[in-house]
């Protein structure tokens, strides 16, 4: 896969990602190509040296990224939904652990978020961030096929492309960088600025990369191949995948006519062949693949397009897929049709479909032995399930048999990050204010970086009457969104609420000069890029 969403995707911060896209594609660029890898380890890694590290370092790197994903986050395209987010993420995580140095020599912190965009693609950004596009979760057949996908781009963060692209390209090593960055802040206020800027920027080094780009693919190919095979998936799983982009896109893929002369990737013909080479030898794994993949396909599915037309053509395919003999692409289509009933406001409907899908599915499966520890279903159905119960035009009585599932629920599952927000959910929705704002406070000292979290605590305190914590809070949460203006703003406002303690004020005080040196900071470290 491509390791930037094509031109077609996120289309309000299309200009910022084409431009990471050159950056991180058509800019993959080392001395030679690496030498093919028989072990995944820490030992056998290429050598950046000390050059890639002076040019980019893993601090600045991350940094990028996260300046990147603050636009993002902010796009109606960004699929804000947390089973998916949490998927990924568990899916994601398992092939970073599966092989020993797969963090590479940064001990990069990865984060994995999906897009909707009906492309079958993934992209990588700087510092580890990196996406599914929805097209991808719902066109993948099995896990073996997302698993090769999601290796490929971890292998380009493994690799760190970015730095040794950097690090080779002394003259032109900025420009990229450069271009990266003022075309994502263009993008704010005009596409059209922003794609001056990348071209201006672009245009004097991106030919002279392309091959290494090219390099950098294959490279990517082969660490993934890896990854996904000590992840115990069917590495034939890659080249499936691959065979179905080619049908789709015929030659490399879904970039215009008019920016082909910039491809970075090879024919998709091409790189199959030199995958199944190097799959011959790999002992083929036979794997069954847990329910969770259905689910979560499926409601790709539904969340990808929700348009009149969308809805349509996602009911057809659910219905259709409903006649498949396989239970777990039934119980797949009967879960998506649940949430699509939900997201339409029928919440018997709703209902009435969950509860075909979790009959679809045995006591066999774990489902509801006592004894399940995800992948079978649990998580996705309770969740949807505490959904239900919170919809609007619920009895008030159905509030607090959410507190109560979702209390058992973020018990038996306690790294679930979904089911730990839902449970403050439901504590806010049954009027229980006290112990939302207890729970969501510690919450918030544990997981700082959930900006969903400091959201919550705001609404909390807000239903208690105490508008100077609403504040502060949302000060939090602009912080974690990047947004630091805003913070500060939300700390003056809290400054000058009536309930406001002395002891705040001396925390509100002390929040805002740290957050202005904070921004004062930033802007010095990417002055002189």
């Amino acid at each position: 896969m491509k390791s930037a969403p094509s031109p077609a995707s996120a289309r309000r911060w299309r200009p910022a990602l084409t431009a990471v896209a050159l950056c991180t594609t058509a800019a993959f660029a080392f001395a030679a190509p690496a030498e093919p890898l028989q072990k995944l380890d820490s030992t056998r890694l290429p050598t950046l040296g000390d050059t890639a590290r002076a040019d980019l370092s893993p601090v600045l790197e991350r940094k990028l990224g996260e300046m990147i994903m603050r636009d993002i986050r902010r796009d109606r395209d960004y699929l804000d939904d947390a089973p998916i987010i949490e998927y990924l993420n568990n899916f994601g995580g398992a092939l970073v652990a599966a092989v020993p140095g797969a963090r590479g020599e940064t001990n990069a912190d990865f984060s994995f978020f999906a897009v909707r965009d009906v492309n079958l693609n993934a992209f990588a950004l700087p510092g580890g961030f990196i996406a599914a596009h929805t097209g991808l979760i719902v066109a993948a057949q099995t896990e073996s096929e997302l698993a090769g996908v999601m290796s490929h781009e971890i292998g380009h963060v493994t690799q760190r492309h970015i730095a040794r692209s950097l690090g080779q390209q002394k003259q032109d090593a900025l420009l990229p960088l450069a271009a990266m960055i003022l075309a994502a802040l263009a993008a704010k206020s005009s596409p059209d600025a922003a794609m001056g800027v990348l071209m201006g920027g672009q245009g004097m080094a991106v030919q002279r990369q392309l091959n290494f780009g090219r390099d950098a693919e294959r490279e990517a190919d082969r660490v993934g191949i890896q990854i996904m095979a000590a992840g115990g998936y069917d590495t034939t799983g890659m080249v499936g995948f691959f065979k179905r982009l080619q049908t789709a896109t015929r030659l490399t893929g879904d970039i215009p006519a008019h920016l082909a002369h910039l491809s970075s990737h090879p024919l998709t013909a091409e790189r199959i062949t030199d995958m199944q080479a190097r799959i011959r030898e790999i002992p083929k794994k036979p794997r069954v693949d847990n329910v969770d993949f259905q689910l979560i396909r499926a409601r790709a599915r539904v969340l990808q397009d929700e348009s009149v037309s969308g809805r349509r053509d996602t009911r057809i395919a659910l219905e259709a897929q409903l006649k498949e003999q396989h239970r777990h692409l039934q119980a797949g289509a009967q879960y998506g049709l649940a949430v699509m009933a939900l997201r339409q406001g029928n919440a018997n409907e709703a209902q009435g479909w969950l509860d075909k899908a979790r009959a679809t599915m045995t006591p066999k499966e774990g489902v509801f032995s006592g004894e399940s520890h995800g992948g079978d279903g649990a998580t996705l159905f309770t969740g949807l399930q505490i959904d239900i119960k919170l919809a609007p035009g619920q009895p008030p009585a159905f509030a607090e048999q959410a507190v109560q599932l979702a209390d058992a629920a973020r018990q038996r599952y306690p790294l679930s990050r979904a089911l730990a927000h839902q449970y403050g959910e439901a504590l806010i929705a049954a009027g229980k204010f006290d112990e939302a704002t207890r729970y969501l406070r510690e919450q918030t000292m544990q997981y700082r970086e959930e900006a969903k979290l400091h959201d919550m605590l705001a609404k909390a305190y807000s239903k208690q009457g105490k508008i100077g914590l609403q504040h502060m809070s949302l000060a939090e949460s602009y912080v974690v969104a990047g947004a630091l203006p805003a913070a500060v703003a939300q700390l003056e406002l809290a400054r000058k609420a009536n309930d406001v303690s002395f002891y705040d004020q001396a925390v509100i005080d002390a929040r805002e000069r740290e957050l202005k040196e904070r921004q004062k900071a930033e802007k010095d470290e990417f002055k002189d890029l």
